[in-house]
């Protein structure tokens, strides 16, 4: 799965997401609270990477942080630009997120490298940890499964990870994964959220 192509399956369906983004069901209660909690950890500037509409990136700036949000989607930049004046939003890729080294206290990417091709996720979250300070967090949403594997998203080709793969790759990257947390909601495929912090390689 391209960066185009992914570009475009949600270019198609912007309406149908951000109708989904901003219902009730867009930010549920455990998530808030388990961002809230990162995001109380964070010292620095924070990138919503993969923002999508902008309602997480408002979320943490209703926190208090110092946000931007990224997206790969033009027509979603300006959606959030103008549901939410104030905070910046800029087209970008999360395997370039235009930021300099170590700049970033925090990067957000909620369900964000879902379509990402296995083979391009360790660049993905490369690109992540060149753009943390040291010591900067890291909160990923993924799809939860036993192994890798590509499964019908109702947008495009999505894929399924296990905790152990991704924290293998989160290491191979330079962070250490900090706590995880998964969750089966009705009707709803499992997810799981993994909080890594990027380390020095002292710190291993």
């Amino acid at each position: 799965m391209s960066v185009d192509d992914v570009r475009d399956a949600y270019t198609r369906r912007v309406e149908d997401y951000v109708d989904l983004a901003f219902s009730p069901e867009g930010l549920h209660e455990l998530d808030q609270r388990l961002v809230s909690r990162w995001a109380g950890g964070l010292s620095g500037r924070v990138v919503d990477a993969g923002c999508g509409p902008g309602r997480w990136t408002g979320f943490l700036r209703d926190l208090g942080c110092d946000v931007e949000g990224v997206d790969l989607v033009p027509r979603f930049v300006e959606i959030a630009r103008s549901r939410f004046p104030g905070i910046p939003f800029r087209v970008g890729d999360l395997a370039d997120l235009g930021v300099p080294d170590g700049s970033l206290g925090g990067i957000l990417s909620w369900y964000s490298i879902i379509h990402t091709a296995p083979a391009d996720v360790p660049r993905v979250l490369e690109e992540f940890a060149r753009c943390l300070r040291d010591g900067g967090g890291l909160l990923l949403g993924l799809f939860e499964g036993t192994r890798v594997e590509p499964f019908p998203h109702a947008v495009t080709t999505a894929y399924f990870w296990s905790v152990e793969e991704m924290s293998r790759c989160l290491a191979d990257a330079g962070f250490r994964v900090e706590a995880t947390e998964g969750r089966v909601d009705p009707g709803r495929r499992p997810y799981v959220a993994i909080v890594a912090r990027k380390v020095r390689d002292d710190q291993w």
